[in-house]
This record gives C-alpha cells, sequence and structure tokens, in this order.
C-alpha cells in the first residue's frame, strides 16, 4: 500500500471512510448475555447506574431519552437465541428501577426461546388479547407493536430515614 501522500484521492477518501466506520462500529461484548440477559430475567439486583454505565462503554451514549429511560441501540446484539435491538434502563425519575429490551420477535416466539435456553417459564397474569407474561422474581414480557419488551423493574429503593436532629443544651 503506498503511503497516504501518494495514494489518489479517490483511494485516500475510501480508506479515510472505512476507517471512519470501523472505529465507529460498536462490537457486542462477551458478558452482554450474563449482564444484561440476567439483569431481564431478574436474577440479580437492578442497579440503573451500573446498567448505564455498562451499556454505555459497550454501545456508547443514548440514542434517546424517553418515558424515564435512556435507550441504546444494540445492533448484533442477541439473548437466547432472539436478536434484541434496544436496550433501556431507567433514569432517577421513575419510582421504578428497571432494565429493558426490545426483541426482534413476539412475546410467544421470545418466551419459548426462553424456556428452551434458560428454562425460565412466563405465566399469562391477564386475559387480554395481548396478555403479559410474568416469570418469578418479576420478569415481565409484553408486546411492542410486532415485536416484544422484555424487562425487570423493581420499586427504588427509599433512602434511610434520619432521626430529627437533638437539641444540644448550652452550659
Amino acid at each position: 500500500m503506498p503511503p497516504l501522500s501518494r495514494m489518489p484521492r479517490g483511494a485516500l477518501c475510501a480508506v479515510l471512510m472505512a476507517a471512519c466506520c470501523a472505529a465507529g462500529a460498536q462490537s457486542v461484548p462477551t458478558t452482554f448475555g450474563t449482564i444484561i440477559g440476567n439483569g431481564l430475567l431478574c436474577r440479580d439486583q437492578t442497579d440503573n447506574l451500573y446498567f448505564y454505565d455498562y451499556l454505555r462503554k459497550a454501545f456508547g451514549q443514548p440514542y434517546k431519552h424517553d418515558g424515564g429511560a435512556y435507550w441504546f441501540k444494540t445492533g448484533g446484539a442477541s439473548l437466547w437465541g432472539t436478536a434484541i435491538s434496544e436496550v433501556m434502563v431507567s433514569d432517577d425519575t421513575s419510582t421504578y428501577i428497571f432494565v429493558g429490551a426490545v426483541a426482534e420477535a413476539t412475546p410467544e416466539v421470545l418466551e419459548q426461546s426462553i424456556i428452551t435456553q434458560v428454562g425460565v417459564h412466563y405465566a399469562r397474569i391477564d386475559s387480554s388479547a395481548f396478555p403479559v407474561r410474568e416469570a418469578k422474581p418479576a420478569s415481565r414480557i409484553v408486546y411492542f407493536d410486532t415485536k416484544s419488551k422484555i424487562y425487570c423493574a423493581k420499586f427504588k429503593p427509599l433512602p434511610p430515614v434520619q432521626p430529627p436532629p437533638v437539641r444540644q443544651r448550652l452550659k
């Protein structure tokens, strides 16, 4: 390959474009299934700051902040053999701490994939046309247009109550 100063302008542009695209491309971390998958199944503590930092390091800045959550594009990610296009994590405005994901499959297909891969079963908790599915200890799968969302949400712990200050007597 000739030095960059001697390359034709078109070839130089192509090299620079390829370098920029490669630098901007994010690969899915090998820990994605363990960290995000177990978080979605409520198998660990749910800490929105931890998940936010993990997702930011893995996929860059969130592409939107909407509905009390930061949304991250996760191109190429998959869990339980199902493509995951987005992951969201709660901000501090919600009464819940949650992590969720958009799966490129219907809730029925996602549920079957989870049963096959990890053995976690979901129960329909309502009798609507689009029932919510819930697994113990509280992971849920819901309809999201033609896709599905899976999430783990827990009440935000309240800060400890501080006793009122004790008056001190002056001597």
